[in-house]
């Protein structure tokens, strides 16, 4: 077990709490080592995850190293429950942020109740808080029973039950627990300029936080044979969820590695509209529909506007300008440098967005999440500039940063926002130029099955007139731009499975071969490994699928969280950290593989294979080959 006075753990050693609104990493050593305040985006208070114990950190732990744990979350809830084992004894740490109307995007609370279980344990708090990112030393005094912790805009309270200290700037409390003792311990996050602190009761809140999370879970539908990683997927989703606007950010960290000791660390706290229909999915068809309505509501928000601004990624509150910086003074986790806040990905130009718009649009209304009228009208708008802009090249859907290129993923999702606006026109009496929609979009396949497929090799390529392989092809199938049983798409998903895996686990394209700006190299992409799942069960090849997702469920830590990416050669989960794309992923494949998945239903109700209903039987001549569409 790491020493108290740690410099990192595995990053699939920490665990997740949250209140809707931003969270923090537990780690197995009892320390909390990334919290950021009041929001998910805000600057961190607590960066030893990207630094040391000196850039803010919050353990509760035994005294010395000779102890052992085993943690769980309590039910379906994210109150975590963390138990430590040392030769005199046993003791238990229930972690949580308070679910409550203590709590703002102004507020937030985190208690910590540690408990004696058998035996006496000499236990240990120590507590550093250093604001924007780790840089700023606070100003402590006490305040009453609390200490008050404040530099410019911030501020913490911390209570406790056990007398604490100050000594070389940093927080301390020692106490010997007996089996039944019990003492709390809580931060509550508020700006400087309120001057009134009044934490919540630890006991009621923990009682009511309890109910409050086992109470959303019961509305999830799912009981299939991998219900309890579904479901703790779903309450990832949701602790990632921004409760006032309704947004998902992607994760809760910044620059957490692709590759141990590399450069490509980005920030993922922000949201990607490339999500956006996988999310809804996931929700949809696990009856969360008041999320997914809140997410359609917040997507709409963000995109509204000039269409030739449209962007990526957003804001958890729909901003646009979230620009990329360095934080120079932190070193990085376990060395990967630079640290990155904010992301340029936000400036890139990337095709794929709108087809992601229209199908997310698309689809809530097919689920008869109805959109307001005048969101046709910005649909129409979109549609208008990509008439003009479908056939350029882009920095596709992996942000690369070695120049743009036809992409073939880029020009399928142009197809995807042509095919779906036509069908909800068509379906929906919605006043648009279809046959002019129509002829584009025939335009657009033909386009794609002349210039990104590679005869020679029978597959299609990352990028016109090329030979690299890229896992996004494996969406080409599930979009529906052709059947999964078509030779093409079977004869890409085999060489992606011959040419593109690493320990049977999906890369998404070998960034030597790829030429995309950055140095080094990545793991293998959770995400794009479920998508082949799907592919896999449209083929037909069930037991297979079911053996990649089993593979892949085995790759949860303890507590059932993944990140975005895996390290075969190390066995440890690498990116950021938890990945919402993934646990999306997740849900979505084993809907899948219970017959009622996004890829499934596309299949049955796509004009790949029938024409939609009210689609009057539109004609879709590609002159690309036989694919089976009328």
């Amino acid at each position: 077990m790491p020493s108290p006075q740690h410099d990192s753990l595995p990053i699939e050693d920490y665990a997740l709490i949250g209140n809707t609104i931003t969270g923090a990493l537990v780690g197995k050593n009892g320390s909390i080592d990334w919290f950021c305040a009041p929001r998910v985006d805000s600057a961190a208070c607590f960066a030893a995850l990207l630094g040391d114990h000196d850039n803010g950190h919050w353990q509760i732990a035994p005294v010395g190293f000779a102890w052992t744990v085993r943690r769980q979350y309590r039910g379906d809830t994210l109150i975590l429950e963390t138990e430590f084992t040392t030769p005199k004894g046993q003791a238990r740490l229930t972690d949580f942020m308070v679910m409550n109307g203590h709590d703002s995007e102004e507020h937030c609370h985190i208690v910590r109740i540690v408990e004696g279980l058998r035996g006496a344990i000499d236990m240990e708090m120590r507590l550093v808080i250093r604001f924007y990112y780790g840089s700023m030393i606070p100003w402590v005094r006490r305040v009453g029973d609390a200490r008050l912790a404040v530099a410019g805009p911030d501020s913490l309270h911390l209570t406790a039950t056990v007398p604490v200290h100050g000594h070389d700037q940093t927080t301390r409390a020692q106490f010997t627990l007996t089996a039944g003792q019990r003492e709390i311990f809580q931060i509550g996050y508020q700006p400087t300029h309120h001057t009134v602190y009044t934490p919540p009761e630890p006991l009621a809140a923990l009682a009511h936080t309890e109910t409050w999370w086992r109470a959303w879970a019961a509305q999830g539908r799912y009981e299939g044979p991998w219900r309890d990683a579904v479901m703790r997927s779903l309450l990832t989703l949701k602790a990632l969820t921004c409760r006032s606007t309704g947004a998902i950010a992607a994760a809760l960290t910044t620059s957490l590695p692709e590759q141990l000791s590399g450069t490509r660390n980005w920030d993922y706290r922000y949201c990607w509209l490339r999500d956006a229909t996988f999310t809804l999915w996931s929700m949809l068809t696990t009856g969360y529909t008041t999320e997914a309505i809140a997410w359609r509501e917040w997507l709409m928000r963000a995109v509204a506007g000039n269409p030739a601004d449209l962007q990526i990624v957003y804001g958890v509150a729909g901003e646009r300008w979230i620009g990329e910086r360095e934080i120079p003074w932190l070193r990085g986790y376990e060395g990967a440098s630079p640290v990155r806040v904010g992301n340029a990905a936000a400036d890139q130009f990337q095709i794929d967005v709108y087809g992601e718009l229209m199908d997310s649009l698309h689809l809530a209304r097919s689920a008869g999440l109805h959109p307001e009228p005048h969101i046709w009208d910005i649909q129409r708008a979109v549609m208008t500039f990509l008439e003009a802009n479908w056939h350029l090249p882009d920095d596709g859907i992996w942000e690369v940063r070695g120049g743009r290129q036809h992409f073939t993923h880029s020009k399928v999702m142009a197809w995807v926002a042509f095919d779906r606006a036509i069908r909800d026109a068509t379906r929906y009496g919605l006043a648009a130029p279809v046959t002019r929609w129509q002829e584009i979009r025939d335009a657009i396949h033909a386009d794609v099955c002349a210039h990104g497929f590679n005869a020679a090799k029978n597959r299609f390529t990352q990028s016109y007139g090329g030979e690299t392989l890229d896992a996004s092809l494996l969406m080409m199938a599930l979009v529906g731009f052709l059947p999964a049983t078509d030779p093409r798409i079977i004869g890409t998903v085999r060489a992606i499975e011959a040419e593109l895996m690493d320990d049977g686990l999906v890369l998404r394209y070998r960034p030597q071969e790829s030429h995309d700006g950055l140095s080094g190299t990545e793991g293998v992409f959770l995400p794009c490994s479920f998508w082949l799942v799907d592919n896999l069960v449209l083929q037909g090849q069930r037991a297979k699928a079911e053996r990649l997702f089993a593979r892949l469920v085995g790759l949860c830590n303890d507590v059932g969280l993944l990140s975005e990416e895996y390290d075969p050669a190390a066995r440890r989960l690498v990116g950021n950290f938890p990945q919402a794309f993934t646990h999306v992923a997740l849900v979505n494949s084993a809907h899948n593989l219970a017959g009622d998945g996004p890829a499934v239903h596309r299949a049955h109700d796509h004009p790949t294979t029938t024409p939609a209903p009210g689609d009057r039987g539109v004609s879709a001549k590609s002159g690309c080959g036989p694919h089976t569409r009328t």
